[in-house]
């Protein structure tokens, strides 16, 4: 990758965190900064993705996530399944659509609490996501655009569920290390960072929800299978206004392609799952 490129890619993924940051930091100044709480976790994120080609352009999309909080594993957080299928519009975009399932457990504060809980809740969700790809020396820029309606409801008992919305923007970039190109048995540097965004009737004092920057290596162990680890940073905003999570995130990830198409030809280029 010339050095142009390079300078590119950092500016623009910089640019993306210094906006997010900015915009944490206009939301905390809605209120008294001065009671500003900020807590610090560790979790452990492990997933899996794939994306099976079942058509000339249509693929069927998973993720399948078990995510463990507290000194990275001491107490369990979320089972995240999220299911779809995306249509190749062009080599440059792509679109997805489908549902999620999350189960989420109940945060350690809940023991202390009067009131009788659920210790495992689920939410109902529809999502869509536009993909856009632009080529850049020996790497790609992928411009991801997600949106989610999420049904969600507390942990008490009986809560009902309420519906939100969230918006979600993430600039990322596969850079390849020992290649030309994204290709077998090549090592490669992953970046991005994802802006989140809320709105809803139910949404008051925390518009911003998160911001997450990531940095990892990968390893494209053949054309079906790739592997991923690294360290991402989530600045999280929640429903109060004033508290927020610092969370440190450890992400290991398995990414599985495969093609059910009779006709093999021509072969399908190595592409990141989203």
């Amino acid at each position: 990758m010339r050095l142009k490129d390079i300078k590119i890619l950092c500016f623009s993924l910089l640019f993306m965190m210094a906006m997010s940051s900015g915009f944490a930091q206009d939301s905390s100044n809605n209120g008294d900064e001065d009671q500003r709480i900020t807590s610090r976790r560790s979790e452990l994120w492990n997933g899996l993705y794939t994306k099976y080609r079942v058509g000339e352009k249509l693929y069927y999309y998973g993720e399948y996530h078990v995510r463990t909080r507290d000194q990275l594993v001491q107490n369990m957080a979320q089972i995240y399944l999220r299911f779809g299928m995306s249509y190749i519009i062009n080599k440059n975009l792509e679109i997805t659509g489908g549902i999620v399932t999350p189960f989420y457990w109940a945060p350690p504060e809940y023991q202390n609490q009067e009131k009788e809980y659920d210790n495992i809740v689920n939410q109902f969700r529809f999502w869509q996501q536009a993909l856009f790809i632009q080529p850049l020396g020996r790497a790609k820029i992928y411009h991801q655009i997600r949106t989610e309606q999420r049904w969600r409801r507390d942990y008490f008992v009986d809560s009902p569920f309420e519906l939100t919305y969230r918006w979600r923007y993430k600039i990322a970039s596969y850079i390849p290390i020992n290649s030309p190109k994204l290709q077998k048995g090549t090592y490669f540097l992953s970046v991005y960072n994802e802006v989140f965004v809320q709105t809803g009737k139910t949404v008051i004092r925390n518009p911003f929800e998160d911001n997450r920057s990531f940095i990892g290596l990968g390893y494209i162990l053949n054309e079906n299978i790739q592997f991923q680890a690294g360290y991402a940073k989530s600045f999280q905003q929640r429903e109060s206004g004033i508290n927020y999570n610092n969370r440190d995130l450890i992400r290991f990830s398995v990414y599985h392609n495969l093609d059910f198409t009779k006709k093999k030809t021509p072969p399908v280029d190595f592409q990141p799952v989203f």
